[in-house]
């Protein structure tokens, strides 16, 4: 791939297009909101027609010990978990998947994120999410998912790059770049709205996820994606506050056509969930 293909996202357009075709994807929309509810109220208020709503706290997130990438506020699921929640919605193995979220493609990227790990490369991101569907004068459906048939799909073994805690201080040991895409001032702790300790990891640089986006609120071109992370060094560690917003980040490396971008799960939440563990201030 080269920094100039757009793979991993479609616009409100074309998903149009390929919803009225003779194959069309399984349109999931993983809506949700850091510090109110859920999103399944906002997704039975309008959602594209005939998608489906996933839980990102529930569905896309795990809470047990065998969760990857340590602990936090939304380390991974386990792939029964996963497996699980995709049979629900009804996806069969090698069905293509447009993952939909508000417009910040912040759980859409989580769940564009799973699905690969998982082994389910036919997923794309709607650019914009649903307010650029509605944008777009695209139809709107409202109420619940409809009932469907459980799907036959099957998570394989996880095969993306993730890491944990000690995964964060080897690689800055080595020498390589932990990146927090935090805003600026939750990295240098000038403010911290969500975890019980601000600042960041000592060692990290900081690479805020806005500067990703064009003022419209899209993901910007392939080519300015590659620009604006063009200073990384290999095999970035990416971390925010719970693992979501990295997800995202990892995202626009593969449409800057890079994909070792490792995805720190726990993010800042873990890494200070044990005291012993280093935190910086300012810049």
């Amino acid at each position: 791939m080269t920094a100039q293909t757009r793979r991993w996202l479609v616009d409100a357009d074309e998903l149009a297009r390929l919803l009225a075709g003779d194959d069309p994807p399984l349109v999931l929309d993983a809506r949700w909101n850091l510090l109110g509810p859920d999103g399944r109220e906002e997704f039975e208020a309008g959602h594209v027609p005939g998608s489906r709503w996933v839980d990102l706290e529930h569905e896309l997130s795990g809470h047990d010990d065998r969760s990857r990438g340590g602990a936090g506020r939304h380390p991974l699921p386990t792939p029964e978990v996963f497996q699980a929640a995709m049979r629900r919605v009804g996806l069969d193995p090698g069905r293509a998947v447009v993952a939909v979220d508000g417009g910040a493609l912040l759980p859409a990227a989580r769940l564009w994120w799973l699905l690969r790990d998982a082994g389910h490369d036919r997923v794309q991101v709607l650019d914009g999410g649903f307010a650029a569907w509605r944008a777009a004068g695209q139809p709107v459906e409202t109420g619940p998912s409809a009932a469907v048939a459980p799907g036959g799909f099957v998570a394989g073994p996880p095969r993306l790059p993730a890491t944990d805690a000690a995964g964060v201080q080897q690689a800055l040991a080595e020498g390589r770049p932990v990146v927090d895409v935090r805003a600026a001032a939750r990295y240098r702790g000038d403010e911290e709205p969500v975890d019980p300790v601000g600042g960041h990891v000592p060692g990290a640089q900081n690479l805020p996820s806005a500067l990703l986006f064009g003022q419209d609120g899209r993901l910007l071109p392939p080519a300015e994606l590659a620009r604006v992370l063009g200073d990384l060094g290999p095999e970035p560690v990416l971390y925010c506050g719970s693992g979501v917003t990295a997800s995202q980040t990892v995202l626009a490396l593969a449409e800057a056509g890079r994909e070792d971008g490792v995805l720190y799960a726990g993010s800042w939440s873990d890494w200070v969930s044990d005291p012993g563990r280093p935190v910086q201030t300012g810049g």
